[in-house]
């Protein structure tokens, strides 16, 4: 919990009990959650959180660039810890997100044409492996 808790510090941001949740389970939880996965999975742990909080928090974290948001679902905005620009993959059957690395020809430079580059999403979608040996054992 020190460590989350130096994180936010570093960032600028008062490291409040929901913040170092929110964000201690976004690095131990790379599954790209949405709002309600996170209040679920943190509500028995921090009883005084809501939902408002998570929504609030997660916003924090993205404007200090702690936090992406991805949004690879028309329906929902998803959340990761931020490490290094990265694609992701979709499966259009079980909704599952995965981070998959392609390689980007700026992902080290951070600029295009002297323009600077602070966000980079790539987004693949398809039908993920597990889904497709599943399909084959039904058949």
């Amino acid at each position: 919990m020190e460590t989350y808790k130096e994180i936010l510090k570093d960032s600028g941001i008062k490291p409040t009990f929901q913040r170092i949740k929110i964000l201690e389970f976004l690095d131990k939880n790379p599954i790209h959650p949405t709002v309600d996965m996170i209040y679920m999975a943190l509500f028995k742990k921090v009883p005084t959180l809501s939902k408002t909080t998570v929504y609030n928090t997660l916003d924090v974290l993205r404007q200090h660039a702690l936090v992406n948001v991805l949004t690879i679902s028309e329906s929902e905005l998803r959340y990761e810890y931020a490490r290094k620009p990265h694609h992701h993959f979709m499966c259009k059957k079980c909704g599952s997100i995965f981070d998959v690395d392609v390689g980007c020809i700026y992902q080290d430079s951070m600029s295009i044409e002297d323009h600077k580059i602070e966000e980079i999403q790539g987004y693949f979608k398809g039908i993920c492996k597990n889904c497709l040996n599943n399909n084959l054992q039904e058949n």
